[in-house]
């Protein structure tokens, strides 16, 4: 007997990397956090919280923390909504958006939550391969129709990221939303912040759990044209970001100078943790995120990825046919970089 749905019961949950158990001696570089502290603003707002500010509920809008990023991003704040992370803003937009009828469309692989909140709204899912390079499939993306289609730009797990000029022609091609995850943009080249100016139905979603080293806070927040964020606002949850996330959030987008330098030293080991793999033989997809998906020349990933969490040294390695021969590495310090390549050499 259950007492369920049946779309819940046959629900194949979002199951995230593992996290070790709080001491435990590992170099973890499988969830893509970041391996520096947040902002010392972001740090001393935390220590000036009042324990009144606990007593009482948050502000239901988080007006601090959405001024200060259209303060940062010179927008009007009506273009922002504040979230539980970003994961929270996509359940926002699957639960007002999608349903039976009202396709998901995004290309694959990709960030695997997409499918998750789409079966739980009990709405179909096309899913677009992406080729072995993850070139962005747009011909495939519009004619899928859907109500809400999503790309991950820079895409997870690849690293890849495909351009402003391609994803302007997908939104032109499309009825229904486009949702651009930029969860890892702080890292890229470019992003898609002008393109929300100029496209009625693009929506962008960011976090401040990878670029700003507050993973833990769980705050995100998306940029849309008003209507769209009214819309949004409806089904949130009624106090969906705490006061100490909303004033924490806020000093720490303020202090752009921080997060820029921590954001340049992560480009820069990325850059050289790629060409140590390449030199290894392996091939590295060329990343505009905080990680690299790599292939290891014999293909055997799964058994690496054991090994490696057997020696201490955690990587994501992912259950899907498209991802079975690669890895998924956290760009971390030079010294978990260090450790990681090590346990790679004594295994290999």
């Amino acid at each position: 007997m259950s007492f369920f749905r049946p779309a819940v019961d046959t629900l194949r949950p979002y199951v995230p990397g593992r996290q070790p158990a709080a001491g435990a001696r590992v170099v973890k570089l499988n969830t893509n956090e970041n391996p520096y502290p947040p902002s010392p603003r972001a740090q001393a707002a935390l220590a000036a919280i009042e324990a009144d500010e606990l007593r009482r509920y948050p502000d239901p809008v988080s007006q601090e923390f959405r001024r200060a990023v259209a303060d940062t991003l010179d927008l009007d704040p009506a273009w922002i909504l504040a979230g539980n992370g970003s994961d929270d803003l996509l359940t926002m937009l699957v639960r007002s958006v999608s349903g039976p009828g009202r396709p998901v469309v995004y290309p694959t692989p990709t960030y695997v939550l997409y499918r998750t909140l789409a079966g739980i709204q009990e709405a179909p899912v096309v899913e677009v391969p992406f080729d072995d390079d993850f070139v962005l499939p747009v011909a495939g993306l519009a004619e899928a129709g859907g109500a809400l289609t999503f790309v991950a730009n820079p895409n997870s797990p690849s690293g890849t990221a495909a351009p402003v000029s391609t994803l302007a022609g997908l939104a032109d091609s499309l009825d229904g939303l486009l949702v651009i995850d930029e969860a890892y943009a702080a890292f890229a080249d470019t992003d898609a912040l002008d393109l929300v100016r100029r496209r009625p139905n693009v929506v962008i979603l960011r976090t401040l759990s990878k670029s700003h080293g507050l993973a833990g806070l769980r705050l995100g927040y998306a940029i849309a044209p008003p209507g769209v964020i009214e819309g949004l606002a409806k089904v949130k949850d009624s106090y969906n970001v705490g006061a100490v996330a909303d004033r924490v959030g806020a000093a720490a987008i303020r202090d752009t100078a921080h997060a820029q330098r921590v954001v340049d030293r992560i480009v820069g080991s990325r850059k050289t943790l790629a060409e140590q793999f390449e030199r290894l033989g392996w091939r590295v997809w060329p990343s505009q995120a905080n990680f690299l998906l790599v292939r290891p020349p014999a293909g055997d990933a799964a058994r690496l990825h054991r090994q490696l969490e057997a020696c201490g040294v955690l990587v994501r390695h992912f259950d899907e046919p498209a991802l079975a021969d690669t890895l998924r590495i956290t760009v971390g310090t030079d010294e978990q970089h260090a450790v990681l390549l090590d346990a790679l050499q004594r295994i290999l």
